[in-house]
């Protein structure tokens, strides 16, 4: 019955009060949805973390050479809040960085209780990483993780304390009512087991559960605001981040940042359209120019004009400019007004640790041969053997390949997720030091006993790296003897004692990190353990790698204790995840039969062979918990060491140009009156100066620009587009001289017309002073 149908005098009354229900309407209707039906408040954030784009030592794979030297892709922090409008909340953030680390997680509670109280804070705050191996280290507190990177380098640490700050600032500013959708789907070609023979160590019955070797199932969460609709959405999902090879000095969120910008772009252009099989690859991966100029050229002139028209612009010298003008000139420039909230998409780790997107398989280098299976050597020598990616021998290829195929499931799941979260926001975190941790473990024959973990330490397969990228020297995947050169070596650092071996074997110790103290920590020993719960779903914070197996046996551990003791409070229907990577590094966790075969996952596994039993353990407290309504034990404390740390990185002292020259200036111009095609390569080179000088955090240091209405040049390309290259360098490593290479891969879709290719940078002079700059190459017409 209508609401003005009503009989006798209800309705005469309802008509006469008519203007007030009116009003009320309205000012419910522009209240952001006080009383709207949903069951959660929703916010997300994004803000740029890139980092020092030279000099800095990349974090992943440990190679000394692998120096940052410009920009592939630049790096964010992506975060959504979920809130009861009047109980618990809680923040989820994915980093386009290798690993979270505890003294920034540390640093960033710190802040955000100087802000909001204690509104957030190490119970309802997870901070998780992608994996990439393309982005500057240097930002963990403890030895072993930055003495590639020579030490502590502030300035990576500052852009991720900073930027995460800024996107959780963001997604509280943007909490409104909504919902929030979930999905599953099986992704088949983005990830193969890198350990197979390690795997195979598992008992045949586990592993007959299991279709494959590696989890291939994808987990999207779809946020819908009450007012805008969709407005992002975040997916877990288990394949490493080393795309992107060991030799690669290019910062770049490899092939899950990569997804994040193709699945972003995507819906700026194609949101509400369902499915993605009218889209051709260069489209949806965010290379079409409509999507940002808003009124292309009528009528476009024929070649001849384009031609004329690009004469008629050469060259501009390089000349002072402020750095605003990077930040406004950026294509997805936040100062840019937009009706609706900034669609925001992350592509987050989970399991990973025996996965990688090099699925063609492993080879050697020397002979084309497949590797050893068990060692992943060739003739002996693990340094040969390779894994391949899809788009072999191309490292860009593969990378947009494995991006492009996670970014394609998740449009799938987001296109048709419809099973709504309901329910309570619950959470807990404890930290555990696990360096000597009691555990009890079931007994061959029957009956438990209780076992322990041991200090942190790290054994002769991990020096020998993966077939993602190979450590060097005689070291081997799978060495359980070690060998009496390299204990001698290790012994000039720390000699294991008896009960040392003893706890870690049959890993024979490489480095005794735990018991590692000078000039500081080499290693963590207090790790924190997070679950976190949005009605039926349940995202457990790991603070390392997982592998497949490992992953495995914690999900059903969780998923077993909240179905069958939760006195109907969780029903089947649970969605378990690991968020792998959380709040901090501890390297890799293990199944105990994986263990055994020490490969590199299992050498790197620190706490000993009980490691993932002490993990089950301390997870399973925690979903005791939650299904009790009890606390637990926050736990002891990690070390902040941050006034401890060392940097012997050598600071910026001044940059210079040659005689004659000035900053911004192209040394190598396009030829005049150049034509491209679709598909060619534009490079531009200019004289520069250090990246260092200025991160040009959310602006870049690139830029295509489209020449519109023959007057006006706006942006089209820049370096968050996978298309666009900032490489920089310099002639010797102490030169105050140095120059900037961009280089455009010209889409498919791109739009015929005049461009030109413009650079922006940052100069110190010997006094300590910063002068911006930038300059423009020659007009060019793409046909």
């Amino acid at each position: 019955m209508g609401l003005f149908s009503l009989p006798g005098g209800y309705g005469q009354r309802l008509c006469a009060t008519t203007g007030f229900w009116v009003m009320l309407l309205f000012f419910l209707q522009n209240s952001k949805g006080i009383l709207s039906s949903s069951s959660y408040l929703i916010g997300l954030g994004s803000y740029d973390i890139t980092g020092p784009a030279a000099d800095v030592n990349m974090m992943g794979y440990a190679n000394t050479d692998q120096l940052a030297s410009g920009v592939h892709l630049r790096l964010r922090a992506r975060a959504f809040i979920v809130a009861e409008p009047q109980g618990n909340r809680m923040v989820f953030v994915n980093l386009d960085a290798c690993m979270a680390s505890q003294i920034v997680t540390i640093k960033v509670i710190e802040r955000l209780k100087a802000r909001y109280g204690d509104l957030y804070n190490e119970q309802n705050v997870a901070i998780s990483g992608i994996h990439t191996h393309a982005g500057p280290g240097g930002y963990l507190q403890y030895v072993v993780y930055i003495i590639t990177s020579l030490g502590f380098v502030r300035q990576s640490f500052d852009a991720l304390v900073d930027g995460i700050e800024k996107t959780i600032i963001q997604a509280h500013e943007n909490l409104r009512p909504g919902s929030i959708y979930i999905d599953t789907g099986e992704l088949l070609d983005a990830g193969v087991n890198r350990s197979p023979s390690a795997y195979l160590n598992n008992p045949a019955e586990e592993r007959s559960k299991y279709k494959y070797n590696v989890d291939r199932e994808m987990t999207l969460l779809k946020f819908v605001d009450d007012e805008w609709g969709p407005v992002g959405s975040f997916n877990w999902f288990a394949t490493h981040g080393t795309s992107m090879s060991r030799t690669n000095s290019l910062i770049s969120g490899d092939n899950k940042g990569s997804a994040a910008r193709f699945m972003e772009d995507w819906f700026e252009q194609n949101g509400f359209l369902d499915g993605v099989e009218n889209l051709n690859s260069d489209t949806y991966a965010g290379h079409s120019i409509p999507r940002r100029i808003s009124s292309i050229i009528p009528s476009l002139p024929n070649y001849d004009e384009l031609r004329d028209l690009a004469a008629s612009y050469q060259s501009t010298r390089g000349k002072p400019a402020t750095r605003m003008l990077s930040v406004s000139s950026r294509v997805r420039s936040a100062l840019k007004q937009t009706e609706r909230p900034r669609f925001v998409s992350a592509f987050c780790q989970s399991n990973c640790g025996d996965v990688s997107p090099n699925v063609l398989g492993t080879f050697c280098i020397d002979t084309g041969l497949p590797c050893d299976f068990n060692h992943s050597t060739c003739s002996g020598k693990n340094e040969l053997c390779y894994g391949r990616g899809p788009g072999y021998p191309d490292e860009f290829e593969s990378t947009r390949i494995i991006g492009e195929r996670q970014f394609k499931k998740a449009v799938d799941l987001f296109n048709k997720a419809s099973e709504q979260l309901k329910g309570k926001l619950e959470y807990r975190h404890s930290h555990i030091d696990f360096s000597k941790l009691e555990v009890t473990v079931p007994k061959q024959g029957g009956g438990y006993e209780v076992v322990k973990t041991c200090p942190a330490a790290m054994g002769f397969g991990f020096a020998a790296g993966t077939t993602d990228g190979p450590g060097a020297f005689d070291f081997k995947q799978g060495d359980d003897k070690g060998n009496a050169f390299w204990r001698l070596v290790r012994n000039l650092l720390k000699t294991p004692d008896k009960d040392q071996i003893n706890c870690q074997y049959p890993k024979p110790i490489l480095l005794d990190t735990g018991e590692m103290k000078e000039p500081y920590d080499w290693a963590p020993s207090v790790l924190p353990v997070q679950i976190l719960r949005i009605g039926q779903l349940v995202i457990l914070g790991v603070p390392g790698e997982f592998t497949t197996m490992a992953g495995r046996r914690l999900r059903d551990a969780v998923k077993s204790v909240l179905t069958t003791g939760a006195n109907g409070k969780f029903n089947s229907n649970l969605h378990v995840v690991i968020a792998g990577l959380t709040n901090t590094y501890s390297q890799y966790v293990t199944t105990f039969e994986e263990y055994e075969v020490q490969r590199y996952e299992g050498a790197s596994t620190l706490y000993g062979p009980h490691t993932l039993s002490a993990y089950i353990q301390e997870f399973q407290k925690l979903a005791t918990s939650i299904i009790s309504d009890q606390t637990v034990d926050p736990g002891v404390q990690p070390p902040d060491l941050l006034n401890k740390q060392i940097s012997l990185l050598t600071p910026v002292v001044m940059d210079a140009t040659p005689r004659g020259t000035q900053f911004g200036d192209p040394s190598t111009d396009v030829p005049q009156n150049s034509t491209f095609k679709r598909g060619d390569m534009v490079s531009v080179t200019f004289w520069s100066a250090c990246p260092r000088n200025d991160l040009m955090t959310e602006g870049t240091f690139a830029l295509v620009e489209f020449l519109q209405n023959k007057e006006t040049w706006v942006p089209a390309y820049d370096d968050d587009d996978f298309c666009l290259r900032f490489v920089w360098s310099r002639p010797a490593k102490l030169s105050t001289h140095s120059q900037a290479t961009i280089e455009w891969r010209i889409p498919q879709s791109a739009v015929q017309g005049v461009y030109r290719i413009t650079h922006f940078g940052a100069s110190k002079s010997i006094f300590g002073s910063l002068k911006h700059f930038t300059g423009s190459s020659g007009a060019f017409v793409v046909a």
